[in-house]
């Protein structure tokens, strides 16, 4: 039977993601349209972006933190591009933005003491394996696998090599080891539901004296530089951006810290999302059709949870026709109104991908589990009518 109740917001995207409940444009009253964002009310806005994400993440007070463009993917950037060639790089891939750093480090920088440690989608590769007199680049959590990393108990508190942690769909999700990370970034449209194309840069101490003390060979474009004189530029930690940020998505994001505040800071937002995925989980545990990408549940994802489609009559399929399958299931649900971006990431394995970080509510997910139940049981009766 076709459900009758839908989640009161039925947007389960990885990014952008859900709006923070009870959100409306009347959240952006006060943001500072037609004025510098170098002016001194704009400079105010943004050191305050500054300093409560600072507060709400636990940022140790000598990381500096700065706003960059081009979101999650040129803070990533600049950190690649300034940092790296020091020393010899391990780079970690278990997904596809974990690939793209492979890519950027391999193909782009071409850099030449360079190991590459990579695992299929569901799984971690062996984090015993890291060279920490090496450099170490990883996402904390894989967004088109639904895998992160259990901890960092893996990484070594003695090491050489610095640790550039691309953490975009874990930060107010998941927590994160300050003392084991050099190098942190995410973006805003993610765990928070922020708006699209601002990044969050933060450096550690042993990063900072990296980047004063390290010129790399290659050219630097204006965006990713970091340093004049051999000097760190300190007014990009302190809200002097490099290039002109949207203030109406500064206004947005500091609503958005406003209520991450309201809601218990970084343990209420953990738990939120950590409650939402275990509607999941206590649906899959129950339904005979589905199951998790990533087996483990100790490296399974509280925001970004991938899942697949176990059902024999499908599993028999060709993978165009799984993917097929998984496509007309999403699309049934999304024109109902029911859920919307729930499709699989396009170079991810067949399956559904619902976000389930803490500006989602409990109550929409467990609505939202019906709506699936319903549309595969649509899907697959039309599957067999075909045959």
């Amino acid at each position: 039977m076709k459900p009758n109740l839908r989640p009161a917001n039925p947007s389960f995207s990885s990014g952008p993601c859900a709006k923070r409940p009870g959100w409306n444009l009347e959240a952006l009253k006060n943001a500072l349209l037609g004025r510098s964002h170098r002016a001194k009310p704009g400079r105010a806005k943004l050191k305050e972006v500054v300093d409560r994400s600072r507060a709400i993440l636990g940022i140790p007070n000598n990381y500096r933190v700065a706003i960059v463009p081009a979101s999650d993917t040129g803070a990533v950037e600049m950190a690649l591009w300034s940092l790296l060639g020091a020393r010899g790089c391990d780079v970690l891939a278990w997904e596809v933005f974990g690939e793209g750093w492979v890519t950027d480090i391999v193909k782009q920088l071409k850099l030449k003491d360079v190991r590459t440690l990579t695992a299929p989608y569901g799984e971690l590769p062996d984090l015993k394996q890291v060279d920490f007199d090496h450099d170490v680049v990883f996402t904390w959590n894989g967004t088109t696998s639904g895998v992160r990393v259990p901890n960092a108990d893996w990484i070594k508190a003695d090491r050489e090599g610095l640790t550039i942690c691309d953490a975009t769909s874990a930060a107010f999700a998941q927590a994160l080891d300050w003392a084991k990370l050099d190098v942190v970034t995410f973006s805003w449209q993610k765990a928070l539901g922020g708006e699209a194309a601002h990044g969050m840069l933060i450096l550690s101490p042993r990063a900072v004296a990296r980047l004063e003390s390290y010129t790399p060979p290659w050219p630097m474009p204006k965006i990713f530089r970091m340093t004049k004189g051999g000097k760190l530029i300190d007014g990009i930690f302190t809200g002097e951006t490099i290039n002109t940020p949207s203030m109406l998505c500064v206004e947005d994001y500091l609503d958005a810290l406003n209520w991450a505040k309201s809601v218990g800071g970084l343990k209420g937002l953990i738990a939120r999302a950590d409650a939402n995925t275990k509607v999941l989980s206590d649906w899959v545990a129950k339904t005979p059709w589905v199951e998790f990408l990533a087996t483990d549940p100790a490296i399974r994802s509280n925001t970004s949870v991938c899942l697949k489609v176990v059902d024999p009559a499908i599993t028999v399929l060709s993978a165009d026709a799984q993917a097929a399958f998984a496509k007309a299931l999403t699309a049934a649900v999304e024109k109902e109104g029911a859920g919307y971006d729930l499709g699989h990431y396009r170079d991810a394995p067949p399956g559904l991908r619902i976000w389930c970080g803490a500006t989602v509510e409990a109550r929409d997910v467990e609505a939202l589990t019906h709506w699936l139940d319903w549309a595969f049981a649509e899907a697959k009766a039309a599957l067999a009518k075909a045959a």
